[in-house]
């Protein structure tokens, strides 16, 4: 009996250790919906007139390439009327605007006609405060042994105020983001603070600034939330369907996804010493 159960585990072991053909599942696929990526965004000291904005569909799961959108009419207008169109870019899903005209505290409205419907949206072009300086600390995180690294810059103190941080390193390929909002340091100095662990000497980082609407604010925390500092970009397809600014006036049932947002960034290069 002893040497039975031992021949039995044996061609189990062995039987288990074959099975390791993938199977696929038959997923059902939904209706395709539209993603917009229409992040305007306006960097301190250049005019802004170059902006893009970015369609696709969603596809099937198993799908390892983007479905672009082609033959849209996308266009933006501002408080005055003014209307800036945005032109195709073939095969790329980029469409691209050389004359917007930015300005702070001023309503724009985004049109895109696709498909036979008619999407719209709605923002306020938001300020960011500029960034005075970067600290590195080569004592940080939990354990006292991580590099770290903090933007600093004044915060306003006459209105609310909402941001988005980017960080961008040279040797990793993913971005950090983060959102903020001046609950705790209205019309003070505060900072921005780099939360990775990876970070060495000698590695570039581009820090961004994001001044955002309290509503973006709402949306970016979601998706931040969902895909955790290192899980990609908020500007690329959500993760999961989180329901953003833009609307489906034809269908209103059929609403895509994506943000419409307008933001002034401020900019700052950094080596790690």
């Amino acid at each position: 009996m002893r040497k039975l159960y031992s021949l039995l585990t044996i061609i189990t072991c062995l039987s288990l250790l074959g099975c390791e053909e993938v199977i696929p599942l038959d997923l059902q696929s939904g209706t395709p919906k539209l993603v917009v990526e229409a992040a305007l965004t306006w960097k301190k000291g250049t005019t802004g007139n170059i902006q893009k904005i970015k369609l696709s569909t969603t596809t099937d799961y198993y799908s390892d390439s983007p479905n672009y959108v082609k033959g849209a009419t996308v266009f933006v207008q501002n408080s005055a009327n003014q209307s800036f169109t945005f032109v195709e870019v073939p095969n790329t899903g980029e469409y691209k605007c050389s004359n917007f005209i930015p300005v702070i505290g001023d309503t724009y409205r985004l049109s895109i006609r696709y498909n036979g419907n008619t999407y719209t949206a709605q923002e306020v072009l938001q300020p960011v405060a500029t960034i005075m300086k970067v600290e590195q600390n080569n004592n940080g995180g939990f354990g006292g042994k991580n590099i770290e690294l903090k933007a600093h810059y004044i915060d306003p103190s006459d209105v609310k105020n909402y941001y988005l941080y980017r960080y961008t390193y040279s040797s990793q390929v993913i971005s950090n983001f983060y959102t903020d909002e001046d609950v705790f340091y209205n019309g003070n100095e505060f900072f921005s603070i780099s939360q990775n662990d990876k970070i060495k000497s000698g590695d570039k980082v581009e820090i961004n600034h994001y001044g955002i609407s309290r509503t973006y604010f709402n949306y970016m925390s979601v998706l931040v939330s969902i895909a955790g500092n290192g899980g990609g970009g908020p500007f690329q397809s959500p993760p999961a369907t989180v329901r953003g600014n833009i609307i489906n006036t034809t269908q209103e049932e059929n609403f895509p996804l994506g943000y419409f947002s307008l933001s002034e960034y401020d900019s700052v290069n950094y080596t790690v010493k």
